[in-house]
């Protein structure tokens, strides 16, 4: 059903079940003085229509409006701060948010908008066609952060520009003499590992340093993919004196990696990662990274959450904010290079 469509009424029920208006609500209601035969053909009715009672109306005046936010995985860095961000805001609009993992268990969309929910919000979660269905079926709108895949035309997102944070951080190992630059990544088909990965290689055409095939590993957005990713680098015949990380944690694998066979940052390899976190400051050196505003971006998807649950229209499908490049310790010049700063 469109996002506009003419929601289902007690009075469609009621004039397709051949009852009263009065009858279909004690039904909704689950009043106990109906026949049992029009009682299930009213629900029957209900069902197929996929009537929602709008029971959110009975406590917005008071409470605020409700958000789902739903993650998959484990409860990150990146998802907790991201999370801080979208709690702050929702205090600041008086509205409330529940937070779960992602589920797909049968009329999961309804069961949200019977518990009152009016939008929800998914963080490294992927939605299919028939979940997008769903969704708009019972007319909740949908914002993803930083969004795996390109999104339906129906979803709103919120992200940031992952493609100059990419070039950023590989124009910065470049401007420190390094050209045996490898760039550990994400899921191969998530669009924020593409861009930020395209900026990589970008970066480096416009130096005319060599993209070596055997360079370009991509993974998951894990701790062990960059631990098993820099062992196969370190490996090479001729190993890369420069990592560029997907994000924080495959970043602090690499280090790790590095440390056990006796490598030191950024002295025998420079690493940087993307996203920011804390563990960013907390890693031995603190880490050279590209700042992801995660706090800004679940404040931006709660607000559009808010608008379109109230009908609204947004400016634009997709809201991009800016990386920036945040330099520590765990870079420098390779041996025997001198930086090239412009």
């Amino acid at each position: 059903m469109p996002r506009n469509a003419r929601r289902t009424t007690l009075a469609d029920i009621a004039q397709a079940a051949g009852v009263s208006v009065a009858t279909v609500s004690k039904v909704v209601n689950d009043r106990g003085d109906v026949a049992p035969r029009t009682r299930a053909r009213v629900q029957e009715l209900l069902h197929q229509h996929h009537y929602l009672a709008p029971v959110f109306r009975h406590t917005e005046s008071v409470e605020g409006p409700t958000i789902e936010v739903q993650f998959k995985g484990g409860l990150k860095s990146y998802v907790a701060e991201t999370l801080e961000g979208i709690i702050d805001s929702a205090a600041e609009s008086g509205a409330s948010v529940v937070i779960s993992r992602a589920s797909r268990a049968p009329h999961w969309a309804r069961d949200l908008v019977s518990a009152g929910r009016r939008a929800v919000i998914a963080i490294t979660s992927v939605y299919t066609t028939t979940h997008l269905n769903e969704l708009a079926r019972a007319g909740l709108p949908l914002v993803v952060l930083d969004p795996l895949h390109l999104p339906d035309n129906r979803v709103n997102s919120v992200g940031a520009t992952n493609f100059a944070g990419g070039l950023a951080a590989t124009q910065h190992l470049l401007s420190l003499g390094h050209r045996r630059i490898a760039y550990l990544g994400g899921p191969t088909m998530a669009v924020c590992n593409q861009a930020r990965m395209h900026g990589y290689r970008a970066a480096m055409e416009a130096q005319g340093a060599p993209v070596r095939d055997a360079y370009v590993r991509p993974g998951e957005f894990t701790y062990e993919t960059g631990l098993l990713g820099a062992v196969a680098l370190l490996d090479l015949e001729e190993p890369p004196t420069a990592i560029f990380a997907g994000n924080d944690e495959i970043a602090l694998g690499a280090m790790e990696a590095a440390r056990t066979r006796g490598l030191r940052i950024p002295e025998d390899l420079s690493v940087v990662g993307f996203d920011d976190t804390s563990l960013a400051q907390m890693a031995s050196p603190p880490l050279t990274t590209v700042r992801q505003p995660l706090r800004e971006m679940g404040g931006a998807a709660l607000r559009t959450a808010l608008r379109l649950a109230n009908g609204e229209k947004v400016e634009s499908h997709h809201i991009e904010l800016a990386t920036e490049l945040v330099v520590r310790a765990s870079t420098a010049p390779p041996r025997g290079a001198t930086s090239a700063h412009r």
